[in-house]
């Protein structure tokens, strides 16, 4: 037993790279720039935008394909988005007060709040319902099964979206994954 959680913890570094590299190769992207540029906003084929949810802004790196496969959920879940690339995120997380230890591959803005990495949309939807006084939420790193960061066997790793009072200190959110 133990061989394999050892061998999960090693390769679990280079499955998620792997998907990320996969989906980089599979998103349409933009040149990168030194500055910030927006992409028009789309809609995924059959993906219906509604009215009632804000626009997702989300802030990537142009070469970051799980990032651009994130906004393919967010949009399948009926938010419009528009995609900034920048070269350098560290000043947007700092910006919209991502907290140290805290961050992800890419950052949103959504309805007033920050949303820091591999967040489930139903989540986002109900921060937007609840509207609770708070930054918004985070989910540090990137992990396996999370949007974005699916596992073609279908495999969620647990993990814990938090909320992010607006004095910096987070509490959990939501729970995800095998064995929740």
């Amino acid at each position: 037993m133990n061989r394999i959680l050892s061998l999960s913890l090693l390769l679990t570094p280079v499955l998620l790279a792997t998907a990320c590299a996969r989906a980089s190769e599979e998103a349409v992207s933009s040149p990168a720039s030194a500055t910030a540029t927006a992409s028009p906003v789309a809609v995924t084929a059959g993906a219906t935008i509604d009215p009632e949810l804000p626009l997702a802004i989300v802030h990537k790196t142009a070469s970051c394909g799980c990032c651009g496969v994130w906004a393919d959920h967010l949009k399948a879940a009926g938010f419009a988005v528009e995609i900034r690339d920048t070269d350098d995120m560290h000043p947007v997380k700092q910006r919209l007060g991502v907290p140290a230890g805290k961050a992800s591959c890419h950052t949103a803005e959504i309805g007033g709040y920050v949303v820091e990495g591999h967040i489930p949309a139903s989540d986002i939807k109900r921060l937007l319902k609840e509207r609770p006084t708070a930054r918004g939420l985070v989910l540090p790193g990137m992990p396996a099964g999370s949007p974005g960061m699916e596992m073609p066997d279908g495999y969620v790793q647990p993990y814990t979206v938090e909320l992010v009072r607006t004095d910096g200190s987070t509490e959990p959110f939501a729970r995800h994954g095998q064995g929740v």
